[in-house]
């Protein structure tokens, strides 16, 4: 890191080059692997917190590069032809695309200044942010921008479904693409899908300790504060803005105006280790109100269902379940006693109300959303450097979401459960349990179909970007959010086999096992008595679920990828021989009753694999 502002390590220069100990992978994540490639790129990352604090820290990276040739004032450090550098914000807040856009514009306008040392700009981003961004665009739309659903559905189609059941089972799913923007994009699109999720469900995403001796990691095990111990302040950064040696160039901010009402984008005073008022007071740190559970990697298991299972949740036991978060409560002037177990129906006020969640420690909604997915050790990282590889079999990780652009990745299939290869919309999924656990339901192909119907059909009443209601983002994240609705409500439900049988019974009873599902179960959510309990596109089977049951077998198994190339084959003979029947129609037809014939055996004897 050649800069950051504020620096990112109390009573150190700008140009420190040091990094904190949590934080040691931020140079490669912000100037990702193969950026070389790329005249610009796009980064989001995450970062876990420092010294105590329980809360991600978003990172957002523009890079560019330039030619050495080109700068007006070439320093001495630059010895290269070309000069890559990228310029880095981290924020307390997951605005990702609101980020992006300034960041972009700022990181242009630096490069066009063909002289690095001016760094006047990156201080003018700083209070530029700070002065305009904070936690009251969570509440709106400005979150999802750039994540679009629509076309993650235009290139996915039925698939996106299989993406989200496999996040709702917590499995260990892999990224994979270059450049890294179409990355990171793709991923945080699908996380989108879950209501609340990337507002609120991602504040313990990033619980991993950076790789260190197993005599270092005890030693820090032993010192490491607890949630509710207050710790006087030893940094007041929340978003830095760096410059890194070799062409890392990082952003961010510290506050160090004071505190603020609003808590600003880059307020830190209550989130890290301590808080510094503008006189430069020490003053100590209160302990937030969002308590998420420690990740410690001997904690990380899910919480044992005898625990959470209601019939056995007395008073006393419900106050033992939640003691981490009624200390960090009643340290706001809160008793254990008013935990709120059960999560009451808001009146519809237009806008949601939200409530600390008892276990999962994340800010809920009536319904419980978002669901608890990335908390106790499963991890989100949208993007994932090279250094990072080992937390992928780490102990202490349960699970994760994350993206990755080096083939390395990709090649060690016996760490992940599903390899999302986004270029060619292809999951691969390698364990055939699972699978089959994943494969839709009749009820879920029309659920599935109708998304990708009013994604690509043609409308005249559409705005000119094709990107009206129907069919549109919000529109899409609407259907996922109905859906899953749908789901809580159904499990809910007395004698609910038969409900639960279009969501899939397999994949009904793995959910159960999850950890989300839980912490979920344990509370009561009386506002799902006023949602409708059955799948939304349940119904009668008909010759149109054979004809969709088929055409997605077809798209998604290797023989029925075989009849689709033998057909295109027979197609294009008939064009160019111009006659109607002739050798190469005749042998390609052939090839077709034969690869056919084979196809439908296989297919009335088992279930086409979804990874194939």
């Amino acid at each position: 890191v050649e800069f950051s502002y504020p620096p990112l390590k109390r009573g150190e220069g700008h140009d420190s080059q040091s990094l904190p100990e949590e934080w040691k992978y931020l140079p490669f994540l912000a100037l990702p692997d193969g950026a070389h490639n790329y005249q610009e790129d796009t980064v989001f990352f995450h970062l876990p917190p420092r010294c105590g604090d329980r809360t991600t820290i978003y990172g957002v990276s523009c890079y560019r590069q330039i030619e050495a040739k080109a700068l007006k004032v070439r320093q001495a450090d630059i010895t290269r032809e070309t000069v890559q550098k990228s310029v880095c914000v981290l924020s307390q807040l997951p605005l990702y695309g609101l980020l992006q856009a300034k960041l972009q514009l700022i990181t242009h306008a630096y490069f066009e200044e063909k002289d690095f040392s001016q760094i006047s700009i990156l201080k003018e981003l700083y209070d530029h942010m700070n002065s305009s961004l904070g936690s009251t665009l969570l509440e709106g739309s400005q979150v999802y921008l750039g994540l679009s659903p629509r076309d993650l559905v235009l290139h996915f189609r039925h698939k996106v479904l299989i993406l989200f059941k496999l996040i709702l089972l917590e499995k260990k799913v892999l990224f994979y693409i270059s450049p890294v923007n179409r990355l990171v994009g793709a991923l945080m699109t699908v996380l989108s899908l879950f209501p609340g999720m990337i507002e609120h469900g991602l504040t313990d995403c990033s619980q991993y300790r950076p790789r260190k001796s197993i005599s270092e990691d005890a030693g820090l095990q032993e010192n490491t504060p607890r949630l509710s111990d207050s710790v006087s302040a030893a940094e007041t950064s929340n978003t830095n803005l760096g410059m890194g040696e070799g062409g890392r160039k990082m952003a961010g901010n510290h506050s160090v105006e004071g505190q603020k009402a609003n808590v600003p984008f880059s307020q830190s005073e209550k989130t890290w280790n301590g808080a510094q008022s503008s006189n430069g007071t020490v003053q100590r740190l209160k302990v937030p109100s969002r308590t998420s559970p420690a990740s410690s990697e001997s904690d990380w298991e899910t919480l044992d269902p005898s625990i959470l299972e209601e019939s056995n949740l007395k008073e006393g036991e419900r106050e033992n379940i939640a003691s981490e978060q009624a200390e960090n409560l009643a340290s706001e002037g809160m008793s254990s006693e008013s935990l709120p177990i059960t999560v009451q129906p808001q009146a519809n006020t237009g806008h949601t109300v939200l409530v600390p969640g008892p276990i999962s420690g994340l800010e809920e909604d009536q319904y419980g959303m978002p669901l608890a997915i990335f908390t106790k050790g499963y991890l989100c990282l949208p993007y994932m450097a090279l250094q990072q590889h080992h937390l992928l079999s780490d102990v202490a990780v349960r699970g994760f979401v994350a993206g990755a652009t080096n083939i390395l990745f990709r090649q060690q299939k016996h760490l992940s459960d599903a390899i999302v290869e986004i270029e060619d919309a292809h999951v691969q999924i390698h364990d055939p349990e699972l699978r089959k656990i994943l494969n839709p339901t009749t009820a879920d192909l029309r659920f599935a179909d109708y998304l990708v119907k009013h994604v690509t059909e043609n409308r005249d009443d559409v705005f000119l970007d094709g990107t009206g209601w129907e069919g549109g983002d919000e529109w899409i994240r609407a259907q996922f959010s109905a859906y899953l609705h749908a789901l809580l409500a159904a499990v809910l439900q007395p004698d609910n086999e038969k409900t639960l049988s279009d969501f899939g019974t397999a994949f009904v009873a793995a959910w159960k096992n999850t950890h989300n599902y839980r912490v979920w179960n344990s509370n009561k959510h009386p506002a799902l008595a006023e949602v409708n309990s059955s799948h939304p596109f349940q119904g009668q089977y008909s010759v149109s679920d054979v004809k969709l049951r088929l055409s997605h077998s077809v798209q998604n198994s290797e023989r029925g990828k075989k009849i689709g190339n033998v057909m295109a084959s027979t197609s294009r003979n008939v064009v160019q021989t111009g006659k109607a029947v002739g050798q190469s129609v005749g042998g390609a037809f052939t090839s077709a009753k034969s690869a056919m014939s084979s196809w439908f055996s296989t297919f009335t004897q088992s279930t086409p694999s979804l990874g194939d």
